[in-house]
């Protein structure tokens, strides 16, 4: 297992104000975690937290916390709980670690990652459909797995794998549903096309039928007088 060390100092004040400040200063106020006991208020480098932000998936390492003056020399070994952000800004304004420790077993949510190129995509034209991206697994801290590898290349058109198809490391346990479906291959939508017009329809608009007007007494002559007219 990869060791990876953050360097921190105790800190003595909190709110807002005293947060402002650390942060102005080049510090992210943290808060450590431990079985239910008195947290542990900590201020770290805000340039190494964005170092190892950038280099690791953070929700799924370890990171050894070295306190200054603290009376556990060799660090604490600890999970990211969470990362607060600026709602604006986007920033890291502040971050959570929960202490374990490396005999008790956890749960932790570790990604997928695919290897190789799936015959229905390659092949057949299908799609390569990612519906789980990540597992929840539980192990000791020591042997989190960085990702759980899965070879694709022989998925056809309609295959999926499962949970329970994977094989996982010794001594990871999934926790999802063994039933549950991490990858499909689905077929290529089909183009709908525009319906044929039925013979004999032209695309002509109805002729609107008008109504016969009806011829005014008055205008028109009786046939009596038409017959005299014609003598």
């Amino acid at each position: 297992m990869e060791e990876i060390v953050l360097e921190a100092e105790l800190r003595d004040g909190k709110g807002r104000a005293n947060s402002k400040d650390l942060r102005e200063s080049g510090y992210l106020p943290c808060v450590v975690y431990f079985h239910g006991k008195d947290a542990l208020s900590v201020k770290v480098s805000r340039s190494a937290l964005l170092k190892l932000v950038h280099q690791h998936r953070l929700e799924s390492v370890i990171i050894n916390l070295k306190i200054k003056d603290d009376k556990k020399s060799k660090g604490r070994p600890c999970l990211v709980k969470e990362i607060q952000y600026d709602p604006v800004r986007e920033d890291i304004i502040h971050v959570d670690f929960n202490e374990i420790s490396l005999t008790e077993t956890i749960k932790v949510n570790v990604p997928i990652q695919t290897k190789g190129e799936a015959i229905g995509v390659k092949q057949e034209g299908g799609s390569l459909e990612h519906l789980l991206w990540e597992i929840e697994v539980e192990c000791l801290p020591t042997n989190i797995p960085k990702d759980i590898q899965v070879d694709i290349t022989a998925l056809k058109m309609g295959d999926a794998i499962h949970i329970k198809d994977i094989v996982f490391p010794e001594g990871v346990k999934p926790l999802n549903d063994e039933a549950a479906i991490v990858l499909h291959v689905a077929a290529p939508m089909k183009e709908e096309s525009p319906a044929e017009a039925i013979e004999g329809e032209t695309g002509k608009e109805p002729e609107v039928i008008k109504e016969k007007k009806e011829v005014s007494s008055e205008a028109a002559p009786a046939d009596g007088a038409k017959e005299k007219d014609n003598k």
